[in-house]
């Protein structure tokens, strides 16, 4: 693994004001063993694939400066350094758990507490602003958006990756229908949630309305690898908060359903591949 050595001091934060401190912010909090459980399973089964995928999007090049916003546990900013090998290279995430997991397994490059919607570095301080499947968890998009345009310098790129909407996503589909149908809507939400952000359109007009130029969505199908679909079921459930919004029976209920309902999508190996669908969009900083 590349060392990602700084090639210009830490990057500057801003001092929050009154007016920061009121703004709104993402609720999507996770307990400390939830977020050990995205990275030892969300990553390798999804996001290390999405990671590269966006990564070569924007076209990172060594020494320069890259910010991984809604960093989650850091894949992208450990592939970014994997990369290029040298540059500043910054994670931000509002979710201490996430950071917590995210400095263990890279205490070499920055880290930082903050909110998608203000973040706290100063105009045009980074050659590349990524956000992999976080912009949807964000109350704000289109303040996000203009946040991550407004810290990138100009002619540089801005890029996110998000899931398709729910409809286009065949196995993820299953498991949501058995969810909102054993713990109820308000604990369908919280799966609800990682599909809320996949209306290409609405997707460009947001680049767009951020001053973003040559805005490009591509739609690509990828493969969430599980070893079977109690493995799926348990990322997903324990990865987030629903698995504090359920009982034992009922979630004793959601994998013996699943595992019915998933069949289709078992290997003969008998692993589980669950097609998945995500957008990348890339935009430049005038």
């Amino acid at each position: 693994m590349a060392s990602a050595m700084l090639a210009k001091p830490a990057i500057p934060l801003l001092q929050p004001t009154q007016e920061d401190d009121m703004a709104e912010t993402e609720t999507f909090q996770i307990s400390l063993d939830a977020a050990e459980v995205y990275e030892s399973k969300f990553v390798p089964a999804i996001f290390a694939e999405w990671a590269d995928r966006l990564v070569e999007a924007v076209d990172v090049a060594p020494m320069q400066a890259v910010l991984d916003v809604a960093c989650g546990t850091g894949i992208v900013a450990r592939t970014v350094a994997d990369r290029i090998g040298s540059g500043t290279i910054v994670g931000l995430d509002l979710n201490a758990a996430m950071l917590a997991v995210a400095h263990r397994l890279r205490p070499d490059l920055e880290w930082h507490q903050g909110d998608a919607v203000e973040l706290p570095f100063p105009e045009r301080t980074f050659d590349r602003v990524l956000c992999q499947m976080g912009l949807m968890f964000v109350p704000d998009r289109a303040r996000a958006i203009r946040e991550m345009a407004r810290v990138a310098t100009g002619g540089s790129t801005v890029g996110i990756v998000v899931p398709a909407s729910i409809g286009e996503q065949p196995a993820y589909r299953e498991l949501a229908s058995i969810v909102a149908d054993e713990a109820g809507a308000a604990a369908a939400v919280l799966i609800d949630t990682y599909w809320s952000c996949g209306d290409l359109d609405e997707l460009r007009a947001l680049f767009s309305s951020a001053g973003l130029t040559h805005v490009v969505a591509r739609t690509h199908l990828g493969t969430a690898r599980f070893r079977s679909a109690d493995e799926l079921v348990a990322t997903e459930v324990e990865g987030s908060p629903l698995i504090t919004q359920i009982d034992d029976a009922t979630y004793t209920r959601i994998r013996e359903r699943a595992r019915t309902a998933l069949e289709p999508f078992a290997t003969q190996s008998g692993s589980l591949h669950a097609p998945l669908r995500g957008h990348i969009v890339t935009g430049t900083v005038p």
